[in-house]
């Protein structure tokens, strides 16, 4: 039996195994980081966020008693700091 037969005539399973063997070796190149690495960048990105948040809050919260003023700078400053934790963190991903 010659090499030949075993390919049917559009060559479907030189393709297919040509195919995996690439995919096999771009694997050994670049491996998927492991279950822990990935819950590790989850909790680094959560923290990304939630760090600028909770500065902002705090900070905001120790202006309005200091002046008097409600909850006016708790609020925008809350949101200022999710906004640069988020902007951080799509940074940070964009950099990973």
């Amino acid at each position: 039996m010659s090499e030949r037969e075993d390919y049917d005539e559009d060559g479907h399973l030189a393709n297919a195994a040509r195919r995996t063997h690439q995919r096999d070796e771009a694997a050994k190149e670049d491996p998927e980081p492991s279950l822990a690495r990935r819950f590790g960048q989850i909790g680094v990105l959560g923290w990304v966020i939630v760090g600028p948040t909770l500065l902002g809050v705090v900070t905001g919260n120790w202006l309005d008693h200091l002046l008097g003023s409600g909850i006016t700078l708790t609020a925008a400053l809350t949101m200022a700091g999710a906004a640069l934790g988020l902007w951080l963190a799509l940074r940070w991903m964009h950099e990973q």
